[in-house]
């Protein structure tokens, strides 16, 4: 679209985008088109301020994202920041239990739980214990490691420490824990947490509201419809929900009632791609500013609309482009 851009990877994994400018270079991009800066908190606010900047993308937690947000507003910038997530499944007792396991597993432990897309919290309406079951039975199978199918660990001590400290705080509660993936953190040097089953009995408490960001799911029964809804839509974050049933109607009603950006009908956390668009609800802490990231919204925001009227005298057109050479 003809921006140059800069990108300000996160300080914990640098060498990624710093490949990815690389290829860019390589592929032909001409210099100072994509550039990379790294830093911490001075690089962003030198982003943020600099007065040639006039458009500005964050991916990262709510608390950031909302400080971005405000210190961009503040400068009459555009500025579109992605927070946290706590993305919700409903489970129906006509869910195909085999593709429903698989599908929950997979999106809550995969990458250890470290994206905004993973599923965080499952309600299970009705009697779905087969696949609870089965749920427990595929978390008890991974195994921790870096080759496909595996579980890999999570990106530093602070954030296994978070992890851990939830699921203490859970058992400390009362929480059924299902699967501990606790044992990894023992069996192993370095930042493991293994899958992680949590079954509640409220739907309070800080495992079922909060982030974790790890291979942490929290499971919890209710009674009816009305009840997942209530909990999935009081939560303080609209990223994305999910609802897992055979029956269209049931799927209907979950996805016109659902208070997020992105539903999923039988998919294990919905992630819309081009020409869709991709980002939370407004207004929650998943999203701050304007727009998406992707889709029509990605070329809304990062492009400028121009009106052009034109009027000619009939007969007076001409369009003489071999004598057109933009100069008098």
């Amino acid at each position: 679209m003809g921006n140059c851009v800069i990108l300000k990877p996160s300080e914990k994994v640098p060498l990624t985008m710093t490949r990815v400018a690389e290829l860019l270079h390589q592929a032909g991009v001409p210099k100072g088109v994509f550039q990379i800066i790294n830093g911490s908190v001075e690089a962003v606010n030198s982003l943020c301020d600099h007065p040639k900047v006039v458009a500005v993308t964050f991916v990262g937690s709510s608390n950031v994202a909302q400080l971005v947000a405000r210190r961009c507003r503040a400068l009459d910038k555009r500025v579109l920041a992605l927070g946290g997530a706590k993305n919700h499944l409903v489970a129906l007792p006509d869910a195909d239990i085999e593709m429903a396991s698989k599908d929950i597993v997979t999106s809550f432990a995969g990458c250890a739980g470290q994206r905004c897309m993973a599923a965080s919290v499952l309600l299970l309406v009705g009697d779905c214990d087969a696949l609870l079951a089965k749920i427990v039975e595929k978390s008890k199978e991974l195994s921790r490691g870096t080759e496909a199918g595996q579980v890999g660990a999570l990106i530093d001590e602070i954030s296994k420490t978070r992890v851990l400290k939830y699921i203490n705080e859970a058992e400390a509660e009362g929480v059924k824990i299902l699967v501990d993936g606790r044992s990894w953190a023992k069996e192993a040097k370095g930042y493991w947490v293994g899958p992680t089953v949590l079954l509640h009995t409220t739907s309070n408490g800080a495992a079922m509201k909060d982030e974790i960001f790890g291979p942490v799911l929290s499971v919890y029964r209710v009674k009816s419809f009305e009840e997942a809804l209530q909990i999935e839509n009081n939560n303080d974050y609209g990223n994305a929900a999910a609802i897992y049933t055979s029956n269209g109607a049931s799927a209907e009603y979950f996805q016109t009632r659902f208070r997020a950006g992105m539903i999923g009908i039988n998919i294990g956390i919905p992630v819309p791609r081009e020409p869709f668009s991709f980002g939370g609800l407004y207004g929650t802490k998943s999203k701050y500013g304007d727009m998406d990231i992707t889709g029509d919204g990605c070329v809304e925001f990062f492009s400028s609309r121009r009106k052009i009227t034109a009027k000619w005298s009939t007969g007076s057109y001409v369009r003489d482009d071999a004598n057109f050479s933009g100069q008098m």
